[in-house]
C-alpha cells in the first residue's frame, strides 16, 4: 500500500512503535527536545480538542457545557501535562467526572500520549499542523467513549439531548416521537 493511502492513524501508531524501538521521540532522544516536542504538540491539538468539546456541547449537551483548559502544566512526578474539560450541570448533579482530553507526557515515561477521564492511552504523535488535523477522529473517539463511559456511571439522564422536549435542536435532525 503507498505511504500516501496507508491512514493516519496507522502511520501513528508505527512511527509511535519506531520511538519505542528506537528511544526517541520526534527523532529527539533528550527529555528537554522531546519535551519541546510535545509542547508544540499541545499547541497544535489545542484547536482540535476545543472543536471536538464544542461540537459535544452543542449537539449533545445543547450549549449547557463549559469548556476549560489548563495550558501546559509540570506535573508532580516531573513530568508535562495538558487538558480540555467539558462539563456540564447534570454531569456535575450527577457526581461524574466532565467529559476530559488530556495530553502527557509522564516523568518517568518515555513517549506521550492522549487520554480521556475514562479512556486510556493513545500515543500522541503530532508535529504538525496535518498530524494535529489527523487526530480529529481519535479526540472524538475518546471523547465519546468517555460520554458513553459516564452515563454507565450515572444515568442517560445526564445528557441533555436525550431529555430534552421534542422542539429541541437534534443532531441530524432526528426527533424524539
Amino acid at each position: 500500500m503507498p505511504e500516501s493511502t496507508v491512514p493516519a492513524y496507522i502511520t501513528g501508531l508505527i512511527r509511535h512503535f519506531e520511538d519505542l524501538r528506537d528511544g526517541t521521540h520526534g527523532g529527539s532522544s533528550s527529555r528537554a527536545d522531546k519535551e519541546a516536542h510535545f509542547g508544540k504538540a499541545v499547541q497544535l491539538l489545542a484547536p482540535i480538542a476545543r472543536q471536538v468539546l464544542t461540537e459535544m456541547n452543542t449537539k449533545l449537551l445543547l450549549d449547557t457545557g463549559k469548556l476549560t483548559e489548563t495550558g501546559l502544566l509540570r506535573t508532580a512526578d516531573g513530568g508535562l501535562s495538558a487538558s480540555w474539560s467539558l462539563s456540564w450541570p447534570e454531569q456535575r448533579a450527577a457526581g461524574v467526572e466532565p467529559i476530559m482530553l488530556q495530553a502527557y507526557f509522564g516523568g518517568g515515561f518515555h513517549p506521550p500520549h492522549l487520554r480521556g477521564t475514562t479512556v486510556r492511552d493513545w500515543p500522541l504523535n503530532v508535529f504538525s499542523n496535518e498530524d494535529a488535523a489527523a487526530q480529529l477522529s481519535i479526540l472524538r473517539a475518546i471523547a465519546s467513549g468517555d460520554l458513553h463511559n459516564l452515563v454507565y456511571r450515572a444515568d442517560y439522564r445526564i445528557v441533555p439531548a436525550v431529555t430534552a422536549g421534542p422542539s429541541a435542536p437534534r443532531a441530524h435532525g432526528v426527533k424524539t416521537p
